[in-house]
């Protein structure tokens, strides 16, 4: 029962989670917008990340078949 009081409020806590849209804190502004842009982004948009923060994965790593070349340390466990 001891136990159950303890861990109860734990759970209540952490199943809390932020719902709202995300905005700047009372007093804060957003960044100012990027050269050549005509208005600032929002905060959705400045948590998007880049192509080169986040790039495209290629599952196939070579296209053809191609003979390996010789290793020259790819050598048999000494005995």
């Amino acid at each position: 029962m001891r136990r159950a009081v303890l861990i109860l409020p734990a759970l209540t806590l952490a199943a809390c989670a932020q719902t709202a849209d995300l905005e700047p804190a009372a007093g804060d502004t957003l960044p100012p917008a990027p050269y050549g842009a005509q208005e600032p982004l929002d905060a959705e948009e400045l948590l998007e990340l880049d192509p080169q923060a986040a790039p495209e994965r290629s599952v196939e790593l070579r296209r053809e078949s191609e003979e390996r070349e010789d290793d020259p340390f790819d050598l048999p466990p000494e005995s």
